[in-house]
């Protein structure tokens, strides 16, 4: 079982950055692959990042690539998404997931972060 807690959101200006994180419970984190999503207002929840357990490989939606950069830091137990050159099309409510080897899918999930981007 992991528990998960967003933190780090905020309003910010148009080209601004904000650095969310989420941090986890449970001594197996460093097993998990741990993704961040999305979701706007009025539209369905999307793909923004993840990354391996071991943090060697990491995958973008085509959205956020060269912008957005997804981390680790397995001894803390959180995970983090540094997000530069924000437009106002990033505002969304922003969930970390952790998704388990023996997982189909992203099974367990945090409350959310509101990120504002004001043009």
């Amino acid at each position: 079982q992991v528990q998960l807690v967003e933190s780090g959101g905020g309003l910010v200006q148009a080209g601004g950055s904000l650095r969310l994180s989420c941090a986890a419970s449970g001594r197996t984190f460093s097993t998990y692959t741990m993704g961040w999503f999305r979701q706007a207002p009025g539209k369905g929840r999307e793909f923004a990042a993840a990354i391996s357990w071991r943090g060697n490989w990491t995958l973008y939606a085509d959205s956020v690539k060269g912008r957005f950069t997804i981390s680790r830091d397995n001894g803390k137990n959180t995970v983090y998404l540094q997000m530069n050159s924000l437009k106002p099309e990033d505002t969304a409510v922003y969930y970390c997931a952790a998704k388990g080897s023996g997982d189909y899918d992203y099974a367990y999930w945090g409350q959310g972060t509101q990120v504002t981007v004001s043009s």
